[in-house]
């Protein structure tokens, strides 16, 4: 089955010289959540803005089911939507009407149940007769995600969705995303907050100065780029690691207390039972002894940094 987005060699270069995309090539697939990871600058939002159609590309292509976003605009944009950063709404307008309006410019028909069950899934029901300019920060980006919903998009666009929002608003926008996931509907997020990647998203794809560093499944980059390690707690605190420990891979902690073993996960041999032993003939009591493993914010931090993982 051919990817629903398709990007190729996507570039967007601005007057004076600025490349604020260079060359992105891309396919993700129908029904994915791929989490778009990158500081800010780094070309996520223009990445967006390009495959939406707001912003006119330098040179490359892309398709949304087929459909080319330059010769077949129209075709191509019915099928994506965007909640977008900014909250950009006509604020005398009331709620309903503004949900109302976006599906129409689709030229989808009035769908009153449809645009019910939005709303009350938003929790924006009660508020469908208020004026936008009645409405909290919170309850104006619940109205943006209604108005990016009310056409039935096929490929889901959220820029940074959930930025400065409640915790009840996130919960809500979660859950429904997975029940667009489950419905068939393809999902790009832009986030700051690693952690909702980590719990949502199939793949992670990392951007830095208009280039896609990578795409991989969130599973094996975990795998392939994280480390692990133990942290053997003493009983005693340690001024320094005893001379026989020095073949293995120890740091110690500022309190002396704790030594800290890292390890491949993937070796055939991790040498965690070596480890023990040795640190038993050296005489020295272990209190606890605990594992962690990176997590995708650190590995994200590293490779837009250019350090190993």
């Amino acid at each position: 089955m051919a990817p629903i987005l398709s990007i190729k060699d996507l570039r967007k270069s601005y007057e004076g010289g600025f490349e604020a995309l260079k060359g992105v090539t891309l396919d993700i697939e129908q029904g994915e959540i791929l989490a778009l990871l990158g500081p800010n600058g780094a070309g996520k939002t223009t990445l967006i803005s390009t495959v939406c159609g707001i912003t006119t590309p330098t040179s490359g292509s892309v398709t949304v089911g087929g459909h080319d976003i330059q010769t077949d605009f129209r075709a191509a944009r019915q099928m994506i939507g965007l909640v977008p950063q900014e909250i950009a709404l006509e604020p005398f307008e009331k709620v309903w009407n503004t949900v109302r309006f976006s599906r129409g410019l689709f030229g989808y028909g009035a769908d009153s149940a449809r645009l019910e069950e939005i709303l009350r899934k938003l929790s924006l029901w009660d508020k469908r007769r208020n004026a936008i300019k009645e409405l909290s920060g919170g309850m104006k980006r619940r109205v943006l995600i209604a108005k990016a919903l009310a056409h039935e998009p096929r490929v889901l666009f959220l820029d940074e969705p959930t930025a400065g929002v409640d915790v009840e608003l996130r919960k809500d926008m979660w859950d429904i995303v997975a029940e667009l996931k489950a419905s068939g509907v393809t999902i790009i997020l832009t986030t700051h907050y690693i952690e909702e990647a980590e719990a949502i998203a199939d793949r992670v794809g990392v951007i830095d100065k208009g280039e896609l560093l990578l795409v991989q499944d969130k599973d094996t980059l975990m795998a392939q780029m994280g480390k692990k390690q133990i942290e053997v707690m003493l009983n005693e605190p340690v001024d320094a690691i005893p001379d026989c420990l020095s073949a293995h891979n120890l740091t110690l902690n500022g309190a002396g207390d704790v030594l800290v073993y890292t390890y491949d996960t993937n070796a055939d041999r991790t040498g965690i039972t070596t480890l023990l032993n040795d640190v038993a003939q050296a005489g020295l009591v272990l209190r606890d002894v605990q594992t962690r493993q990176s997590s995708l914010e650190e590995i994200f931090v590293n490779l837009v940094s250019g350090e190993p993982a």
